[in-house]
């Protein structure tokens, strides 16, 4: 087992890429435009609407073999690359951007090439980044990369990000649950969404066919499916936790389903306690699944636990749809699906998940505010993603009228899943402080796991320690 907490993978990092267009035969039937159309809530329409035609919208990504490479530092953090993107005349608009692997930073370019604007893009290793944000945010560029929820809410707080409520308001393609994840405490809005990955459970279609099962909705069709599972020789649920964060994700939806998205994120950020009996309950429904999951999983990685899904070892797996990334078998792509994780509430209902999404905030005090909106706006569009997954075809666009015409099974039925969600959470260490999560609950739950019967002990430890990092 790997002795620091790890970050859950970042949508860019773990996309759909492999395999694509033998996937995308299974895609058709999902009519995708019909699909993607239902995420915009601000066009007032039915779900059955069919979204405006991508072939219109979708851009060309512009050349980057001409683009002027120069050296530059920014204070406090690494040493950055800077490609100075010529466009029409006006005002020089600086972007901070962490897309620094070859293939990400040619698509984040062509993303800003469609802007038409005057960018000057500075490139800084993504982890060094997210490590030193701190400091990048005492002398900021214009506008930069960053993520949604309680890590974009904490620098809305602290006054650190700029509003651009006036942003959102030219946003049309974008659902409710986009806006919600894109909104700070205050209610106004801080950031822009380009693209995600939802958290599902995975299985596989010719097992489930051959054993006759069928898609739990509920708490009850879900445990009897576990059980059936088990008489057959299977194990029920694939489990890993190495790095010390997959079975946040397990936290994550068990209290989503129990206690709903609300009392979820506020928990996460320190205004429920961890003692409580709602709190409590969460843990009590976890230890009596854990007998259907894979034993031991804090020694084992998350691809070990996808290879069982993969030899029909194990009969589900419930994690982000990075899963697919495991495996290059064609037929066995062609075989995995998933389905949301069931209802365990009726009171609560099942329309909430994790899904992180990586988008745009804009500085405090911008030195081109003017510029910094009208590239926000731009990175808000269809013709920015496109140009973006023409190239780094790895995700799912957060604009609902996207091109999809490359997307394969995954990404659309990816797009499906989130545009019925009501609330996307952001996965537990993008929704709380990451040195919490680091510090106190990647331990926690690891301890959990092993010896469930401890948990009394382990919440009492989170609810002392949790004051020391969220206020």
């Amino acid at each position: 087992m790997s002795g620091d907490t790890e970050h859950s993978p970042n949508p860019r990092d773990v996309g759909f890429s492999i395999n694509r267009r033998q996937l995308l035969a299974g895609a058709s039937a999902l009519s995708l435009t019909a699909v993607l159309a239902a995420c915009s809530s601000d066009s007032k329409t039915s779900d059955a609407t069919t979204a405006a035609s991508t072939a219109d919208t979708a851009a060309t990504p512009a050349s980057t073999a001409d683009t002027a490479a120069t050296e530059t530092s920014t204070a406090d953090t690494a040493a950055t690359e800077t490609t100075g993107a010529v466009a029409p005349s006006g005002d020089e608009v600086t972007f901070g951007s962490n897309y620094s692997d070859d293939k990400p930073k040619q698509a984040m370019q062509a993303a800003i090439d469609a802007s038409g604007l005057n960018v000057k893009v500075n490139t800084t290793d993504h982890n060094g980044f997210q490590d030193n944000i701190t400091n990048y945010l005492a002398q900021p560029d214009d506008a930069f990369c960053w993520f949604a929820g309680y890590r974009m809410r904490f620098f809305a707080d602290k006054g650190q990000i700029g509003d651009i409520s006036d942003v959102w308001e030219g946003f049309k393609d974008y659902g409710d649950s986009f806006k919600t994840a894109s909104t700070g405490n205050d209610g106004k809005q801080y950031f822009v969404p380009f693209y995600y990955y939802p958290w599902a459970v995975h299985y596989r279609k010719s097992v489930f066919a051959e054993k006759g099962y069928t898609v739990p909705t509920n708490k009850d069709e879900l445990l009897a499916l576990a059980t059936k599972m088990q008489a057959d020789g299977l194990i029920p649920f694939a489990y890993a936790n190495d790095g010390k964060w997959p079975v946040q994700g397990t936290f994550d939806i068990l209290n989503m389903r129990i206690n709903g998205y609300k009392y979820h994120v506020d928990l996460l950020a320190g205004k429920e306690s961890w003692t409580d009996a709602k709190t409590k309950a969460v843990f009590t429904t976890w230890e009596a699944l854990l007998p259907f999951h894979q034993e031991n999983p804090n020694g084992r990685t998350w691809q070990e636990a996808a290879t069982a899904l993969e030899k029909k070892e194990a009969g589900m797996y419930f994690l982000g749809t990075f899963v697919a990334t495991n495996s290059t078998d064609a037929e066995y792509l062609d075989d995995l699906d998933f389905f949301n994780f069931p209802e365990l509430d009726p009171a609560i209902g099942a329309d909430a998940l994790d899904a992180p999404i990586d988008g745009f905030l804009m500085a405090a005090s911008p030195k081109n505010e003017a510029g910094a909106k009208a590239l926000l706006a731009s990175l808000g569009g269809a013709d920015s993603i496109n140009a973006f997954l023409a190239i780094e075809g790895s995700s799912v666009a957060a604009n609902g009228t996207a091109d999809t015409s490359g997307y394969n099974k995954i990404q659309a039925k990816s797009a499906e899943l989130v545009s019925k969600a009501k609330n996307i959470a952001q996965f537990l260490d993008r929704d709380t402080s990451p040195d919490f999560v680091s510090n106190v609950i990647g331990d926690a739950f690891a301890s959990f796991v092993a010896d469930p019967s401890q948990v009394d002990t382990i919440l009492a430890g989170i609810e002392e320690q949790k004051s020391t990092y969220l206020s």
